[in-house]
């Protein structure tokens, strides 16, 4: 049964009532939770990977590493919030000797939106669906989640959201900060709730602009922090090429095959130099040998894949370099064009084909790399396959200005949650600015709010003197950290 339009305005009145008594709690609190969380996670593992190997077509080990990838995430949070960093406490105190005038007391912090409201992902059941990236890191800035489950692992979902609510009832946490819904009404209805204030979203480009406009179509639009995907195109310099292209296309194999290719990260495009096209088919062919197909997550993703893959290959300038097949576990495939093909029409630099295949660009000469870069549209990640003596730098400068994460010498399927993540990039690889992996994630769901000339106890914690908290603070501009006093780098 889905979720009715009562059901998901309950869940959410009960989400924003929880929201008002777990705004007060301090941030070792929310840790805590956060860790009941993460300790119940692992209680019932056993039973959600079966869930979960029984609905995606996943194998146990890539799941087991996925859910363990989870709970770490939970207790990465935990510490990070426990440090209040996210915070961003700044004060600056009364100062009649202020250079462009008398200053009142200023002082700013950053609160939590409120009720958020999560779709989880289908290609990955743990990392970013229930309790995975935008789940975890709303609940570290303090939000409540009203989290809309995916119908390619609904047992999941559902089993996983018990868990979790019995974690946080557990650990003493307000009834209602953690609730599922299921269906499509309920998603819009979610969308549009006034109690609703940001959206965290993965999956396709298509179903995500509709969301995030309707998202800004409402009375009050609200923030949509949307991934989208993209093709995270990777180019090979030509001493690179030279030096060492047989370990360059056995990575690219297995980079791109990597979750049968249903990777956001998955590259997508290679440029590498013309010529030897033979060579290449056959090291390609070579590199595939032992791949070992398996179904895709879903049916419908399976023919969303057969169409791009016959899309691309259907167009002009593009030829089947190795071929594959739809079999209900499909043979990888890679089709092949030039670069002068790709600049009379760039739509195969745009093509998304979620599964087992990528598109080879053949180019002539490495000055015109930095050109085909500007062909793309927003990537997730972009690679240099190069050597140090390369003058890569108008490429790199054209790379960075498309993509949130630059690789040298690497592949991009593999993405570490961290301090200094970031998983986004411009439109459509995001709809947003941020991250919706590593630490940083945690901001996407808070703003400031300044307070002038409050009396002291009617400051929040964060911005008190006595910081009863013990949270950094920068005070008359000066950050000072309450066990190290002033931090390195201070003017």
């Amino acid at each position: 049964m889905n979720t009715t339009s009562g059901e998901l305005n309950a869940s959410v009145e009960a989400a924003h009532a929880a929201f008002e008594k777990a705004r007060l709690e301090s941030p070792g609190t929310r840790a805590a939770w956060l860790e009941a969380i993460a300790g119940g996670l692992e209680d019932d593992a056993g039973a959600l990977v079966g869930t979960a190997a029984g609905e995606t077509h996943l194998a146990v080990p890539r799941l087991q590493g996925e859910l363990k990838r989870t709970v770490f995430q939970l207790r990465l949070f935990a510490d990070e919030i426990r440090r209040g960093e996210h915070f961003d406490a700044t004060i600056d105190h009364e100062d009649a000797a202020w250079g462009m005038g008398p200053r009142p007391d200023l002082r700013r912090y950053n609160v939590p939106l409120g009720v958020a409201g999560v779709f989880g992902a289908s290609n990955f059941p743990f990392a970013f669906s229930v309790m995975g990236g935008d789940s975890a890191s709303a609940l570290a800035a303090g939000c409540a989640v009203v989290h809309k489950a995916h119908d390619g692992h609904r047992e999941l979902a559902v089993r996983t959201a018990e868990t979790v609510t019995a974690a946080l009832a557990a650990a003493g946490a307000p009834s209602g900060l953690f609730s599922l819904v299921t269906g499509r009404q309920a998603a819009e209805a979610l969308v549009d709730h006034p109690l609703v204030k940001a959206i965290g979203f993965t999956g396709s480009t298509a179903g995500g602009r509709a969301l995030f406009d309707r998202a800004a179509a409402r009375p009050e639009p609200i923030p949509f922090f949307g991934e989208l995907g993209g093709i995270n195109a990777v180019f090979v310099t030509g001493n690179a090429w030279a030096s060492r292209r047989e370990e360059i296309l056995s990575g690219y194999a297995g980079s791109f095959t990597l979750g049968m290719g249903q990777f956001c990260t998955k590259p997508g495009v290679l440029f590498i130099p013309a010529g030897l096209t033979d060579e290449v088919r056959a090291t390609l062919q070579t590199a595939l040998a032992d791949f070992a197909p398996a179904e895709l997550l879903s049916v419908r993703l399976h023919e969303g894949f057969r169409e791009a893959v016959d899309t691309l290959r259907d167009t002009a300038g593009v030829q089947v370099l190795v071929d594959g097949d739809f079999a209900d576990a499909p043979a990888p495939t890679v089709l092949l064009t030039t670069s002068d093909a790709v600049r009379r029409d760039p739509g195969p630099l745009r093509q998304e084909m979620f599964g087992p295949a990528s598109l080879v660009v053949q180019y002539s000469d490495e000055s015109e790399l930095a050109a085909l870069a500007g062909l793309l549209e927003g990537q997730l990640t972009t690679t240099l396959q190069a050597e140090p003596e390369d003058d890569v730098a108008e490429l790199a400068g054209r790379l960075a200005d498309i993509s949130g994460r630059l690789l040298w010498n690497g592949w991009p399927t593999g993405v570490t949650v961290s301090y200094a993540q970031h998983h986004g990039g411009p439109y459509p690889a995001t709809t947003s600015g941020t991250t919706s992996v590593g630490t940083a994630a945690i901001r996407r769901f808070l703003r400031p709010v300044a307070f002038q000339s409050f009396p002291a106890p009617r400051l929040p914690e964060p911005l008190q003197d006595a910081n009863p908290w013990n949270v950094p603070q920068r005070v008359d501009g000066i950050w000072q950290h309450p066990s190290a006093g002033r931090l390195e780098g201070e003017l």
